[in-house]
């Protein structure tokens, strides 16, 4: 009996243990991605809609709104994970409760039998007779040992109740906070499905409208996205010539032959920049300190107007106006080139890396210049038409464009 309780109470302890780390874990991280969104949710609405009296276009409305239902439906999402996950963390500490009660009762029971033993036996004059009653020596002997091991198992006995009395309280305790996060979670999730539903409903007034001039619309977007196509041609050819002049001016230095004007030649010292630079991929730094990402890398169909694609060469963060602009990465200002449409643009090579901060404005580095990680290099342009501070992030490796959300950090 006694070895099947220790090992009974090892078991359930290491179980116990192990189950209430992975679930502190679990929901550790359901809690981080939750927060993370209801940030974005405050961001969307200081960034996008604080400023409902600006007139803005129906295809700018839908837009901001699309963002913001985006969001709304993540953290409906993941607060049902949460809940979900809760609901079965009660179910298992209810039958981790049922099976301590029932290993308790049974301790319980055994403990008041040896209880009652020893009172019936514990008259000093029984236990001396017990042992001068042995037939020999070795008999008394071990009957001695008998006595302080029976003693020794009834404190056992005791101390293994009190422990599992503990984890009884403690299970029963975490199982009222749990329902208590759970409502809370189940409250939070009827708010925003309200929420939701009348975002919806705006959503589709003004999908409405648009469907009413859909060709008007679709021109204004396809007008953009070549506005866009000629920036980026112009950005590519500045990124070009930037390698070209940067590995001239290196040949020119080492006294060495001119090397492929299609990807920068490498000091050592720049060696170990690039190396660096590709350790840290996915833990960057945000180009601004707050802003939401309005646009993304790659093609993406419209919503609303199948029939319309549109290509972004990096992300497109919308934030506050003057918003400061940081350097990503320790590295080199490359060139700072005024772009038509787009204010200025500051180009950093980290290595064989470049990011480029564009519509930029009151720049505070020139060509040449080493930059730090979270330097401020200037602020984002605010359009005049539009009242937005939006700031475009592009990253290349030489003349290859890449994904910024691959580099930034829960970008």
């Amino acid at each position: 009996m006694t070895n099947f309780y220790k090992y009974i109470f090892l078991f359930s302890s290491i179980f116990y243990f192990n189950s209430g780390i992975a679930q502190v874990n679990k929901q550790k991280d359901l809690e981080e991605k939750r927060q993370a969104i209801l940030n974005e949710i405050k961001q969307i609405n200081t960034l996008l809609f604080a400023t409902q009296k600006e007139e803005k276009s129906i295809l700018t409305q839908i837009e901001n709104l699309n963002s913001k239902i985006s969001a709304r439906q993540n953290l409906i999402r993941v607060t049902n994970q949460q809940a979900n996950y809760l609901s079965r963390e009660i179910n298992n500490n209810h039958a981790k409760i049922n099976l301590l009660e029932i290993e308790l009762k049974d301790l319980k029971e055994d403990y008041a039998s040896m209880i009652v033993k020893s009172y019936k036996s514990k008259s000093q004059h029984s236990r001396v007779m017990f042992l001068l009653s042995s037939e020999s020596f070795l008999q008394a002997y071990k009957r001695l040992q008998y006595m302080k091991q029976y003693a020794k198992y009834r404190k056992l006995q005791g101390e293994s109740i009190k422990k599992r009395s503990i984890v009884l309280e403690e299970l029963n305790q975490g199982l009222i906070e749990d329902k208590e996060k759970k409502q809370v979670l189940i409250n939070d999730n009827k708010l925003a499905k309200t929420k939701l539903s009348k975002e919806l409903e705006d959503q589709s007034q003004l999908v409405s409208a648009l469907k009413k001039d859909e060709n008007k619309f679709a021109r204004q977007i396809q007008k953009k996205q070549k506005e866009a196509t000629k920036i980026d041609r112009e950005i590519e050819k500045l990124i070009r010539d930037a390698i070209t002049a940067s590995n001239k001016k290196n040949a020119k230095k080492s006294g060495t032959k001119l090397s492929s004007s299609k990807t920068l030649a490498l000091t050592p010292e720049a060696k170990l920049i690039a190396a660096d630079f590709t350790k840290n991929k996915g833990k960057l730094p945000w180009p601004v300190k707050n802003g939401v990402v309005v646009k993304r890398f790659g093609n993406t169909r419209h919503p609303q107007l199948l029939n319309v694609t549109t290509y972004c060469s990096g992300v497109e963060i919308t934030t506050e106006k003057n918003a400061k602009v940081r350097a990503v990465f320790n590295g080199e200002v490359m060139e700072i080139q005024k772009i038509k449409g787009a204010a200025k643009a500051v180009f950093i090579k980290h290595g064989d890396y470049i990011t480029i901060y564009q519509n930029m404005t009151n720049v505070t580095v020139k060509k040449g210049d080493k930059v730090t990680t979270k330097q401020e290099i200037g602020s984002v342009a605010t359009k005049a038409s539009s009242g937005k501070s939006i700031l475009k992030f592009l990253v290349y490796q030489n003349d290859k464009k890449m994904n910024p959300a691959s580099w930034i950090y829960k970008l």
